[in-house]
């Protein structure tokens, strides 16, 4: 039986904190809010944007921000990323292994679809999964929902790679198998709280625990 393993983007298979971070740094300034350090974002990595600013400057006005956020995003964010060392030759081993391989990210598809091509991970996926704009989707178990259907993958035949808890908690939900990765932005306790019971600490060690 077909084994499918769903990647995470962000702090799974790219490293997108100058990106991220200095976008939402654009998007408080410009809205006249406390700008925190860059450092002090990191927690933003992996939740939906919406929610994100929603903790940072209210729910009044964080439709507002995420309107500014992809103004600067969209046009240098996004390029301001970096694989992580040894993630392309651990997909190509996975996929000379013959699994099948796609992206599911919160992040609107319009920008996963960019970075995927802009990196040259694309060649690898069979499907780039993603939010849309307004939001929906961005919710990781209703966007594993929607790949398994997309996809034709079986949840029990499949496996989610994330580096934080809402990709463990949303595997979860839809009866998919996990594994949490530690190079990213989650720690093993905060993956380990949400259920993880495997871990990957490179690319290298992902591929041996996958094969």
């Amino acid at each position: 039986m077909q084994r499918t393993i769903f990647f995470d983007l962000d702090g799974t298979l790219t490293d997108p904190f100058i990106g991220i971070t200095h976008s939402i740094q654009f998007a408080l300034e410009r809205l006249g809010a406390e700008v925190p350090e860059a450092e002090d974002l990191a927690w933003c990595i992996g939740p939906p944007l919406q929610a994100n600013f929603t903790t940072l400057v209210g729910a009044e006005r964080a439709d507002e921000a995420v309107i500014l956020y992809r103004e600067r995003f969209a046009k240098v964010g996004l390029y301001e990323n970096t694989p992580y060392p040894g993630i392309h030759d651990a997909l190509a081993e996975l996929e000379n292994a013959g699994l099948t391989l796609c992206v599911a990210s919160s992040k609107a598809h319009v920008f996963v679809d960019q970075i995927v091509e802009h990196f040259e991970l694309a060649p690898f996926f069979d499907h780039v999964f993603g939010a849309e704009l307004d939001g929906t989707r961005a919710d990781k178990g209703d966007l594993l929902r929607h790949a398994l259907e997309e996809s034709g993958a079986e949840a029990k035949t499949s496996t989610m790679i994330g580096d934080r808890h809402l990709d463990i908690t949303g595997a979860i939900e839809n009866g998919i198998d996990h594994v949490g990765v530690l190079y990213g932005y989650g720690s093993a306790d905060e993956l380990r709280k949400a259920g993880a019971t495997r871990f990957a600490a490179s690319p290298r060690e992902l591929t041996t625990l996958l094969l």
